[in-house]
Protein backbone atom coordinates (compact mmCIF):
# COMPACT_ATOMS: atom_id res chain seq x y z
CA UNK A 1 0.00 0.00 0.00
CA UNK A 2 1.48 3.32 -1.10
CA UNK A 3 1.77 6.01 1.55
CA UNK A 4 2.62 9.68 1.44
CA UNK A 5 4.16 11.86 4.13
CA UNK A 6 3.61 15.35 5.46
CA UNK A 7 5.66 17.32 7.97
CA UNK A 8 3.85 18.56 11.06
CA UNK A 9 5.27 20.81 13.80
CA UNK A 10 4.60 18.50 16.75
CA UNK A 11 7.69 16.93 18.38
CA UNK A 12 10.16 19.09 16.48
CA UNK A 13 9.14 18.29 12.95
CA UNK A 14 7.46 14.90 12.84
CA UNK A 15 7.10 13.32 9.41
CA UNK A 16 3.64 11.72 9.47
CA UNK A 17 2.81 8.97 7.00
CA UNK A 18 -0.71 8.71 5.63
CA UNK A 19 -2.64 6.79 2.99
CA UNK A 20 -5.35 8.52 0.95
CA UNK A 21 -5.45 6.94 -2.51
CA UNK A 22 -8.72 8.54 -3.59
CA UNK A 23 -8.82 12.28 -4.34
CA UNK A 24 -10.08 14.38 -1.46
CA UNK A 25 -13.65 15.57 -1.94
CA UNK A 26 -14.57 18.40 0.47
CA UNK A 27 -18.27 17.72 -0.07
CA UNK A 28 -17.93 14.36 1.70
CA UNK A 29 -17.17 13.68 5.38
CA UNK A 30 -13.71 12.35 6.20
CA UNK A 31 -13.01 9.19 8.19
CA UNK A 32 -9.58 9.01 9.81
CA UNK A 33 -8.39 5.41 10.23
CA UNK A 34 -5.96 4.65 13.08
CA UNK A 35 -4.06 1.37 13.04
CA UNK A 36 -3.38 -1.12 15.82
CA UNK A 37 -0.10 -2.05 17.54
CA UNK A 38 2.80 -2.61 15.05
CA UNK A 39 0.49 -2.58 12.02
CA UNK A 40 0.18 0.16 9.40
CA UNK A 41 -2.32 1.70 7.00
CA UNK A 42 -2.69 -1.59 5.11
CA UNK A 43 -4.79 -2.90 8.01
CA UNK A 44 -7.67 -1.06 6.29
CA UNK A 45 -7.14 -2.40 2.75
CA UNK A 46 -10.66 -3.89 2.72
CA UNK A 47 -12.20 -0.51 3.51
CA UNK A 48 -10.32 1.20 0.67
CA UNK A 49 -11.56 -1.51 -1.69
CA UNK A 50 -15.23 -0.99 -0.80
CA UNK A 51 -16.82 1.44 -3.32
CA UNK A 52 -19.92 1.85 -1.13
CA UNK A 53 -17.67 3.30 1.57
CA UNK A 54 -15.28 5.30 -0.60
CA UNK A 55 -18.14 6.86 -2.59
CA UNK A 56 -19.63 8.38 0.56
CA UNK A 57 -16.57 9.07 2.71
CA UNK A 58 -13.01 10.34 2.33
CA UNK A 59 -10.78 7.66 3.88
CA UNK A 60 -7.53 8.86 5.46
CA UNK A 61 -5.31 6.37 7.31
CA UNK A 62 -2.66 8.07 9.46
CA UNK A 63 0.09 5.83 10.83
CA UNK A 64 0.79 6.33 14.54
CA UNK A 65 4.08 7.49 15.96
CA UNK A 66 6.38 4.48 15.98
CA UNK A 67 4.35 2.75 13.28
CA UNK A 68 4.49 2.35 9.52
CA UNK A 69 6.50 5.10 7.85
CA UNK A 70 5.82 7.83 10.43
CA UNK A 71 9.08 9.16 11.91
CA UNK A 72 10.04 11.68 14.57
CA UNK A 73 13.32 12.99 15.98
CA UNK A 74 12.75 11.92 19.58
CA UNK A 75 12.79 8.41 21.06
CA UNK A 76 10.06 9.26 23.60
CA UNK A 77 6.42 10.04 22.83
CA UNK A 78 2.93 9.14 24.04
CA UNK A 79 -0.52 8.43 22.62
CA UNK A 80 -1.42 12.04 23.29
CA UNK A 81 1.41 13.02 20.94
CA UNK A 82 -0.05 10.81 18.21
CA UNK A 83 -3.49 12.36 18.72
CA UNK A 84 -1.99 15.84 18.35
CA UNK A 85 -0.04 14.72 15.28
CA UNK A 86 -3.20 13.33 13.65
CA UNK A 87 -5.05 16.60 14.20
CA UNK A 88 -2.13 18.49 12.67
CA UNK A 89 -2.19 16.18 9.64
CA UNK A 90 -5.83 17.18 9.10
CA UNK A 91 -4.79 20.83 9.15
CA UNK A 92 -1.77 20.25 6.92
CA UNK A 93 -3.90 18.47 4.31
CA UNK A 94 -6.57 21.18 4.54
CA UNK A 95 -9.27 18.66 5.47
CA UNK A 96 -12.52 20.55 6.04
CA UNK A 97 -16.05 19.54 6.88
CA UNK A 98 -17.13 16.71 9.17
CA UNK A 99 -14.34 14.50 10.52
CA UNK A 100 -14.89 11.10 12.12
CA UNK A 101 -12.23 8.81 13.60
CA UNK A 102 -12.11 5.01 13.59
CA UNK A 103 -9.38 3.19 15.49
CA UNK A 104 -8.53 -0.45 16.15
CA UNK A 105 -7.20 -1.51 19.58
CA UNK A 106 -4.70 1.26 20.47
CA UNK A 107 -6.35 3.24 17.71
CA UNK A 108 -9.53 3.16 19.80
CA UNK A 109 -8.07 5.23 22.58
CA UNK A 110 -6.55 7.56 19.98
CA UNK A 111 -10.09 8.29 18.77
CA UNK A 112 -11.03 9.43 22.28
CA UNK A 113 -7.92 11.55 22.68
CA UNK A 114 -8.60 13.32 19.38
CA UNK A 115 -12.21 13.99 20.43
CA UNK A 116 -11.04 15.36 23.77
CA UNK A 117 -8.36 17.61 22.29
CA UNK A 118 -10.49 19.02 19.47
CA UNK A 119 -14.20 18.60 20.20
CA UNK A 120 -14.88 21.25 17.58
CA UNK A 121 -13.13 19.13 14.94
CA UNK A 122 -14.30 15.57 15.61
CA UNK A 123 -17.94 14.78 14.77
CA UNK A 124 -17.94 11.17 15.99
CA UNK A 125 -15.69 8.26 16.93
CA UNK A 126 -15.77 4.53 16.11
CA UNK A 127 -13.51 2.48 18.43
CA UNK A 128 -12.97 -1.15 17.38
CA UNK A 129 -11.82 -3.96 19.70
CA UNK A 130 -10.38 -1.69 22.35
CA UNK A 131 -10.32 -0.74 26.04
CA UNK A 132 -10.55 2.67 27.66
CA UNK A 133 -8.66 1.62 30.79
CA UNK A 134 -5.00 1.21 31.58
CA UNK A 135 -3.64 -2.35 31.59
CA UNK A 136 -4.62 -3.61 35.04
CA UNK A 137 -6.20 -6.37 37.12
CA UNK A 138 -9.74 -5.04 36.53
CA UNK A 139 -9.61 -5.68 32.80
CA UNK A 140 -7.98 -9.09 33.27
CA UNK A 141 -10.84 -10.09 35.57
CA UNK A 142 -13.25 -9.14 32.79
CA UNK A 143 -11.55 -11.47 30.34
CA UNK A 144 -8.98 -9.18 28.73
CA UNK A 145 -5.37 -10.23 28.21
CA UNK A 146 -2.72 -9.65 30.87
CA UNK A 147 -1.02 -6.80 29.04
CA UNK A 148 1.26 -5.80 31.89
CA UNK A 149 2.86 -9.22 31.85
CA UNK A 150 2.76 -10.00 28.13
CA UNK A 151 3.90 -6.62 26.84
CA UNK A 152 6.27 -6.17 29.78
CA UNK A 153 8.26 -9.18 28.65
CA UNK A 154 8.70 -7.61 25.22
CA UNK A 155 9.78 -4.26 26.69
CA UNK A 156 12.44 -6.00 28.76
CA UNK A 157 13.68 -7.92 25.74
CA UNK A 158 13.80 -4.90 23.45
CA UNK A 159 15.59 -2.88 26.16
CA UNK A 160 18.14 -5.63 26.72
CA UNK A 161 18.75 -5.70 22.96
CA UNK A 162 20.28 -2.21 23.10
CA UNK A 163 23.63 -2.27 21.41
CA UNK A 164 22.75 -4.98 18.91
CA UNK A 165 22.67 -2.27 16.27
CA UNK A 166 21.60 -3.28 12.79
CA UNK A 167 21.43 -6.93 13.89
CA UNK A 168 18.15 -6.34 15.76
CA UNK A 169 14.85 -7.69 14.49
CA UNK A 170 11.65 -8.57 16.33
CA UNK A 171 11.73 -12.20 17.53
CA UNK A 172 9.71 -14.73 15.55
CA UNK A 173 7.59 -15.67 18.57
CA UNK A 174 6.70 -12.01 19.18
CA UNK A 175 5.56 -11.50 15.59
CA UNK A 176 3.61 -14.77 15.56
CA UNK A 177 1.86 -13.77 18.78
CA UNK A 178 0.82 -10.41 17.31
CA UNK A 179 -0.65 -12.11 14.25
CA UNK A 180 -2.44 -14.74 16.33
CA UNK A 181 -4.17 -12.30 18.70
CA UNK A 182 -5.01 -9.82 15.94
CA UNK A 183 -6.13 -11.96 13.01
CA UNK A 184 -6.67 -15.31 14.74
CA UNK A 185 -4.54 -18.43 15.01
CA UNK A 186 -6.17 -19.87 11.89
CA UNK A 187 -4.83 -16.95 9.82
CA UNK A 188 -2.38 -18.75 7.54
CA UNK A 189 -0.92 -18.73 4.05
CA UNK A 190 0.64 -16.00 1.96
CA UNK A 191 -1.21 -13.14 3.63
CA UNK A 192 0.11 -14.18 7.04
CA UNK A 193 3.67 -14.41 5.70
CA UNK A 194 3.29 -10.94 4.17
CA UNK A 195 2.21 -9.47 7.51
CA UNK A 196 5.01 -11.20 9.42
CA UNK A 197 7.53 -9.91 6.90
CA UNK A 198 6.10 -6.40 6.99
CA UNK A 199 6.35 -6.17 10.79
CA UNK A 200 9.89 -7.54 10.84
CA UNK A 201 11.10 -5.30 8.03
CA UNK A 202 9.68 -2.16 9.63
CA UNK A 203 11.40 -2.72 12.97
CA UNK A 204 14.86 -3.97 12.02
CA UNK A 205 18.08 -2.32 13.15
CA UNK A 206 18.71 0.04 16.04
CA UNK A 207 16.22 2.63 14.81
CA UNK A 208 13.55 -0.02 14.53
CA UNK A 209 14.34 -1.37 18.00
CA UNK A 210 13.84 2.06 19.54
CA UNK A 211 10.49 2.53 17.82
CA UNK A 212 9.07 -0.89 18.71
CA UNK A 213 10.34 -0.56 22.28
CA UNK A 214 8.61 2.80 22.78
CA UNK A 215 5.46 1.52 21.07
CA UNK A 216 5.47 -1.34 23.59
CA UNK A 217 6.15 1.00 26.54
CA UNK A 218 3.22 3.17 25.48
CA UNK A 219 0.89 0.19 25.22
CA UNK A 220 1.88 -1.27 28.58
CA UNK A 221 2.16 1.94 30.62
CA UNK A 222 -0.53 4.14 29.08
CA UNK A 223 -2.88 6.24 31.19
CA UNK A 224 -6.47 5.13 31.56
CA UNK A 225 -9.27 7.29 30.19
CA UNK A 226 -12.18 6.45 32.52
CA UNK A 227 -12.25 9.82 34.27
CA UNK A 228 -12.08 11.66 30.93
CA UNK A 229 -14.82 9.81 29.04
CA UNK A 230 -17.50 12.11 30.46
CA UNK A 231 -15.84 14.93 28.53
CA UNK A 232 -16.51 13.25 25.17
CA UNK A 233 -19.44 15.17 23.67
CA UNK A 234 -19.65 13.55 20.24
CA UNK A 235 -21.51 10.36 19.18
CA UNK A 236 -19.71 7.05 19.86
CA UNK A 237 -20.15 3.76 18.00
CA UNK A 238 -18.05 1.07 19.69
CA UNK A 239 -17.79 -2.22 17.78
CA UNK A 240 -16.40 -5.36 19.40
CA UNK A 241 -16.04 -8.97 18.31
CA UNK A 242 -16.99 -11.92 20.48
CA UNK A 243 -13.73 -13.68 19.56
CA UNK A 244 -11.48 -10.71 20.39
CA UNK A 245 -8.37 -12.26 21.99
CA UNK A 246 -7.12 -9.02 23.57
CA UNK A 247 -10.03 -7.06 25.04
CA UNK A 248 -13.34 -8.63 26.02
CA UNK A 249 -16.85 -7.68 25.00
CA UNK A 250 -17.71 -7.67 28.71
CA UNK A 251 -15.19 -4.90 29.30
CA UNK A 252 -16.68 -2.96 26.39
CA UNK A 253 -20.17 -3.37 27.88
CA UNK A 254 -18.96 -1.77 31.10
CA UNK A 255 -16.99 1.06 29.51
CA UNK A 256 -19.53 2.24 26.95
CA UNK A 257 -21.65 3.34 29.92
CA UNK A 258 -18.94 5.85 30.90
CA UNK A 259 -19.62 8.08 27.87
CA UNK A 260 -22.32 9.79 29.93
CA UNK A 261 -22.28 13.09 28.01
CA UNK A 262 -22.19 11.67 24.50
CA UNK A 263 -25.49 12.31 22.71
CA UNK A 264 -25.41 8.76 21.37
CA UNK A 265 -23.02 6.11 22.72
CA UNK A 266 -23.72 2.58 21.57
CA UNK A 267 -21.92 -0.76 21.60
CA UNK A 268 -22.37 -3.11 18.66
CA UNK A 269 -21.12 -6.65 19.40
CA UNK A 270 -20.21 -8.68 16.30
CA UNK A 271 -20.58 -12.44 16.63
CA UNK A 272 -17.32 -14.20 15.76
CA UNK A 273 -15.45 -10.93 15.29
CA UNK A 274 -11.71 -10.92 15.87
CA UNK A 275 -9.51 -8.25 17.45
CA UNK A 276 -8.87 -6.80 14.00
CA UNK A 277 -12.60 -6.46 13.41
CA UNK A 278 -12.38 -4.43 10.20
CA UNK A 279 -10.41 -7.32 8.71
CA UNK A 280 -12.42 -10.27 10.05
CA UNK A 281 -15.85 -8.70 9.47
CA UNK A 282 -15.40 -5.86 6.95
CA UNK A 283 -19.02 -5.91 5.77
CA UNK A 284 -20.36 -5.45 9.31
CA UNK A 285 -17.90 -2.66 10.03
CA UNK A 286 -18.31 -0.88 6.70
CA UNK A 287 -22.11 -0.87 6.80
CA UNK A 288 -22.01 0.44 10.38
CA UNK A 289 -19.57 3.17 9.34
CA UNK A 290 -21.80 4.29 6.48
CA UNK A 291 -24.86 4.44 8.71
CA UNK A 292 -23.06 6.26 11.53
CA UNK A 293 -21.31 8.82 9.32
CA UNK A 294 -24.46 9.46 7.28
CA UNK A 295 -26.50 9.99 10.44
CA UNK A 296 -24.14 12.57 11.90
CA UNK A 297 -23.00 14.35 8.76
Amino acid sequence: MSTKTVQVPHLWGTIAAYHMPHPYDPSKPTLVLVNSFTTDASLYAAQYANPALTSTTNLLAIELLGHGQTRTTTDNWTYWDTAIMNLQVLDALDITGKVFVLGTSQGGWITVRMALLRPDRIAGIIPLGTSMDAENARTVELGCWDGLRLVGQSVQGFTAAEGTGEAFEPPDEFVRFLIDVGFGEEFEGEERREWEGRIKANYTGEEGRKRIRMASVNLRDRDGLHNRLGDVKCPVLWMHGTKDAVYSAKNAEDEIKLFVNSPDAKLKVVEGGRHFLSWSHPQDVDSAIIGFVSRYS
